[in-house]
């Protein structure tokens, strides 16, 4: 427990209905300042920001939060038909204020506005501050992207002063002066903020990172570089500390033969004199209980200490974290240089003012960038087909698989090797099998229904089902398809499309993700 702690929890312990355990004895306190939260996708970041924000029940244990409490959620809802005033809270007071205006004296207009005299002029300063001053209050927030969403939905927290304010992956589907915009926000605020993402950038600015594993928070002092670093050398004397118990154990599996081996010599030459009768009965009868009994402490000893061994190698092993990595070979992918890929003229988004002209040739990995609204996502939708643009034309001359942002491609009920066969009915079973195994899906593990999976291995699948697809995709279109995944999963999708060798479209506003991809082009749509 730390001292001046806002945010607390004893024992927490969380189960799904099904029986699931998510969170075990969990006891952490947390005071001011800012609070990173990081973990494997499936250990249950999201879950615990639910159940300390109220939205979920705790199967025992306690939480206790000191002051008013903010609530980010990844995908912040909002019934599309609201105004930019509801979702800010301040409709019934901007109403009153407007029938006061108007002549009203009844008391209850009077009682609603209380001393929210200025909120008009406190909104406005709100909403330039996160760039959406041209946003109007009577606005549908249907109409807004997903970006923009995400900071109206902040600043309506902000304006409710919270002394505790939860953040879950708050800068997806934000672009780069959107973040810029966030991270001010984050450096300003004053109370306790804990913050579940994977933005390096946004976790740089944090005062500690809590590492979620195993149902268990360690906190490292310093943004996200100093937790790598910490962790790196955590990583490196464990593997030395595995190495060394390899040795102790094969050591010890060498002692254990040499005295098998030696009792075995014993047990012979006992036969041999007792066949011999070299030596009276009485005294060969105490000779052969005094070889047992010294035999059987022996051997106990040696495997006492085997045992030891293989203990002390189970625990080293338990502190060495599990980096995997995918490597599948894609040779179907492959395209030629200067083959033909996709043709865009004038390319005018549905909805937005993005305009795209595009001649995709070969392998080449291009980017698409631009600010939150300007119709990025619409011109993916109008080159798969899925959405008419308003204007130019579209060709797409190869195979072609596309990822949007929900992932939704993964029938729930199917097992992993049934979705993939969905993808490509007329592959042979056992190479599917092999394949996945490259995505680290091995043995029963590809047997798991999709609905079992965590949150990484449900993208790892995603990810199975469009690579291994027939034909072979050569060309992969994908929208910010970094949003909710952890780190070890942004790696693990780098790994996959390194072994991709055909050409790439990608929206996404992941800057370490797109220079790691090794981009050819970014096209700025504005």
């Amino acid at each position: 427990m730390r001292p001046s702690t806002s945010l607390t929890t004893s024992h927490l312990t969380f189960r799904w209905p099904d029986g699931d355990l998510v969170l075990d004895d969990l006891t952490i306190g947390v005071g001011p300042g800012r609070h990173g939260l990081v973990g494997r996708n499936g250990t249950g970041k999201s879950t615990l920001l639910r159940l300390l924000a109220g939205e979920l029940s705790p199967t025992s244990g306690s939480i206790n939060v000191d002051g008013t409490l903010g609530y980010l959620p990844q995908d912040p809802a909002a019934d599309p038909e609201a105004t930019v005033a509801d979702v800010l809270g301040v409709s019934p007071v901007l109403a009153a204020i407007a029938r006061i205006e108007a002549g009203s004296v009844d008391p209850l207009d009077f009682d609603v506005v209380g001393d929210d005299w200025d909120v008009s002029e406190r909104v406005e300063a709100a909403l330039a501050r996160v760039g959406l001053s041209a946003v109007g209050l009577e606005r549908p927030v249907g109409s807004l992207s997903g970006g923009e969403l995400v900071l109206l939905s902040l600043t309506a927290l902000l304006l409710q002063r919270p002394k505790v304010l939860l953040l879950d992956e708050p800068t997806n589907n934000l672009d780069h002066q959107a973040r810029r915009r966030l991270y001010d926000l984050v450096t300003g605020f004053g109370g306790t903020l804990l913050v579940v993402s994977h933005d390096r950038a946004l976790l740089d600015l944090m005062d500690d990172i809590g590492d979620l594993r195993e149902g268990g928070i360690r906190w490292y002092g310093g943004g996200f570089s100093a937790y790598e670093e910490a962790v790196a050398i955590e990583q490196e004397a464990a593997e030395r500390a595995v190495a060394a118990a390899n040795a102790d154990v094969r050591k010890e599996r060498r002692q254990l033969i040499a005295s098998q081996q030696i009792l075995a010599r014993r047990e012979r030459y006992g036969r041999k004199m007792y066949a011999t009768k070299r030596e009276p009965k009485i005294v060969m009868g105490a000779r052969k209980r005094a070889a047992q009994e010294s035999a059987g402490k022996l051997r106990g000893l040696h495997e006492e200490r085997l045992a030891e061994a293989r203990s002390a190698l189970a625990e080293a092993e338990e502190r060495v974290r599990d980096d995997r990595e995918i490597r599948v070979d894609l040779p179907q992918t492959r395209v030629p240089p200067k083959r033909q890929v996709l043709s865009a003229i004038g390319l005018a988004a549905a909805h937005g003012e993005a305009m795209l002209d595009l001649d995709l040739r070969g392998p080449e990995r291009v980017a698409l960038t631009g600010r939150n609204g300007i119709g990025k996502t619409s011109l993916l939708r109008a080159i798969t087909g899925s959405e008419e643009p308003s204007g130019g034309t579209v060709e797409v001359f190869v195979p072609w698989r596309y990822l949007p942002q929900n992932l939704r491609l993964l029938e729930p009920e199917l097992t992993v090797v049934e979705n993939v066969r969905r993808f490509a009915p007329d592959a042979d079973p056992t190479t599917i099998r092999g394949q996945l195994a490259r995505f680290l899906f091995r043995g029963r593990a590809a047997d798991q229904p999709a609905s079992t999976l965590s949150g990484g291995e449900r993208w790892r699948a995603t990810l199975a089902c469009l690579l291994l697809a027939e034909p072979a995709p050569q060309l992969l279109i994908l929208d910010e398809p970094t949003n909710n995944l952890d780190l070890a999963s942004i790696a693990h999708l780098v790994e996959a499309l390194e072994s991709y060798e055909g050409a790439l479209l990608v929206v996404s506003h992941d800057e370490r993700f797109l220079d790691d991809l090794g981009l050819d082009r970014r096209l700025d749509l504005g």
